[in-house]
């Protein structure tokens, strides 16, 4: 019986939180405790001139960045999602920084390295044009300085495996040795 109680709670939790995604964003001058109650505590937070940013991951992977803009009276200034090509576009190859990157669009979904550049790579994944699920690869040298940015489809969601999805037919015909014996016919079928 416990456990059948500790799951509806875990599940009425779930769905309540749920919930809260999907309602409006707060408006300008909402208190910072009204913000803590309803969204928690921010993943990061970065200063920003007199102003902090305040980001909220969210969405599916990580699709998409919400960043509270806090004044220094602690009152929300703006709520915007930033994982969007606009926001992309604001960073500037040669010149963006590291810190930069994180105030414009947050902490990437994942990091790697290309050694053959010595590039180091934040991936970020976003909705491109709102629509399509893609990625995009930000690109730093050493000093942490934007060298390259590239988009591209989202592997995760990729289900290259042709018209029939999952599903696949296949016939075989095999032959044996010229003039000798063997030899087959086949049809196979995978899930």
């Amino acid at each position: 019986m416990k456990r059948i109680a500790l799951f509806f709670t875990l599940f009425l939790a779930l769905c309540l939180t749920g919930c809260a995604m999907f309602a409006p964003p707060p408006d300008p001058g909402t208190p910072e405790q009204a913000i803590l109650e309803r969204y928690g505590k921010p993943a990061a937070t970065y200063p920003d001139g007199e102003t902090t940013l305040w980001e909220y991951p969210g969405g599916y992977w990580s699709q998409e960045t919400h960043m509270a803009r806090m004044d220094k009276d602690k009152r929300l200034i703006s709520w915007e999602q930033v994982r969007t090509d606009a926001k992309f576009g604001t960073l500037t190859i040669g010149k963006s920084t590291a810190n930069d990157v994180l105030k414009t669009v947050g902490r990437p979904t994942e990091t790697s390295q290309i050694h053959m550049n010595n590039y180091k790579v934040w991936t970020y994944r976003y909705k491109q044009d709102g629509v399509w699920d893609s990625v995009m690869h930000v690109m730093f040298d050493d000093n942490g300085i934007v060298q390259k940015m590239e988009t591209g489809r989202d592997p995760l969601y990729d289900d290259d495996r042709g018209m029939w999805g999952r599903t696949g037919v296949g016939i075989g015909v095999g032959g044996g040795r010229w003039g000798g014996r063997g030899g087959g016919i086949g049809i196979g079928i995978g899930f």
